[in-house]
């Protein structure tokens, strides 16, 4: 059976490139990083030359990358290190929004439940997008921390980062008390600007398995002179702010995923993702969600009428077409998607979501093929509701 696989936004596969990249520090370059003799010394370089090529293409300073387990450990480190770190009287204030991944909203509410924040969750409109004005409203004398994520993981929308930065560097002139920003650029990295100087960010936090790099590596941007505690004790890896041996084959993998980004395959993703949302909402009461031309160009979310999410996906797969409902972090809890939600989707359709998500070795044929047997899987399932 023909496979294809459309789901990019939950993980993608580790490039060849990546993978040969990491192979020689799996056997010959073996050495530990904080050894002083030779093996431990090529280790420590092949660290470095990937932190200087993330640095890079952060346009930030080496030391302002730490490297972490992935995009999760990184929003942990830098919420709660953050807060911690503050030595404010009043208890910090945090403004996030409704739309985060659960990785940020969990996250908050452990400050929340332990009393060493409040937190303050924005609304969005209809299309995932949130505002800067209700931002601007929201903020508080007590107000530490604003975390808004660069792209909607289910939905695709690109939120106003470049603005909330910009208004935040203006505020922090005038206030005794820095407000800090923070932005999950999970779903962004490889298709957005990213320039932490440009949009002016404090903290950013990535994962390497959505761009071709492996699962279990990331890395937290921290801009110099925020102080963050440690959330991890142990030796004084990382600039002493991430204790444990680093993982040397996945931080080379992730250097040389970021490498490989390139604008060529963007634009590629963006024409093959045009072609599929064209096709797709050609069918009868299928709604594209998310906003309509300040999406990511990988991340096509739909809602189907008379088309329940897990029928759907189900029957695909057993086509061999791998697509998802929703985030991955959620998909195997029977309860509705907590941003379709935020974003006032009816109720009698919270249910009956598909997100379709690309990457660079996708072809048309396969969005062919996909809107092929789409069509044919949502005829089938309305013909089995029942008449209302």
């Amino acid at each position: 059976m023909k496979k294809i696989y459309f789901d990019h936004a939950a993980t993608s596969f580790v490039d060849k490139q990546v993978l040969e990249a990491m192979l020689p520090y799996f056997k010959d370059s073996f050495g530990n990083p904080s050894e002083l003799h030779f093996l431990g010394q090529e280790s420590k370089k092949a660290i470095e030359e990937s932190r200087k090529t993330i640095a890079k293409f952060f346009n930030s300073k080496r030391e302002e990358i730490i490297f972490t387990s992935g995009a999760t450990e990184s929003i942990n480190l830098a919420h709660k290190g953050l807060i911690e770190a503050l030595k404010d009287q009043e208890k910090p204030h945090i403004i996030t929004s409704l739309i985060e991944h659960k990785a940020v909203l969990n996250t908050c509410k452990h400050l929340e439940k332990l009393d060493l924040a409040k937190v303050t969750y924005l609304p969005v409109d209809k299309f995932g997008l949130v505002s800067l004005e209700g931002l601007k409203k929201a903020i508080l004398p007590e107000t530490r921390l604003v975390s808004i994520m660069y792209v909607n993981n289910e939905v695709g929308t690109i939120e106003p980062i470049k603005e909330i930065g910009d208004f935040l560097k203006k505020l922090n002139k005038k206030r005794e008390k820095k407000i800090f920003f923070h932005t999950d650029a999970t779903q962004a990295i490889a298709y957005l600007d990213i320039n932490v100087d440009h949009l002016n960010i404090d903290l950013l936090s990535f994962t390497g398995h959505k761009i071709n790099a492996p699962k279990g590596i990331g890395a937290l941007y921290i801009r110099k002179g925020t102080k963050l505690v440690k959330q991890q004790d142990g030796g004084r890896q990382e600039f002493n702010l991430r204790a444990g041996t680093e993982n040397v084959p996945y931080i080379v993998g992730l250097g040389k995923a970021i490498s490989l980004i390139n604008n060529k395959e963007i634009q590629k993703i963006k024409d093959l993702s045009k072609k599929l949302i064209t096709e797709i909402l050609k069918i009868k009461e299928v709604s594209l969600t998310g906003h309509p031309t300040l999406r990511a160009p990988h991340i096509n979310s739909f809602v189907v009428k008379n088309a329940e999410s897990e029928s759907m996906l189900l029957l695909l797969s057993d086509k061999g077409i791998a697509v998802s409902a929703m985030s991955a972090c959620n998909s195997d809890l029977l309860q509705p998607s907590h941003v379709l939600k935020a974003m006032n989707v009816p109720e009698n359709l919270l249910n009956n979501s598909i997100r379709f998500s690309l990457g660079k070795n996708n072809t048309l044929e396969e969005v062919n093929d996909v809107v092929k047997n789409f069509k044919e899987v949502v005829s089938y399932l309305r013909k089995l509701a029942p008449k209302l």
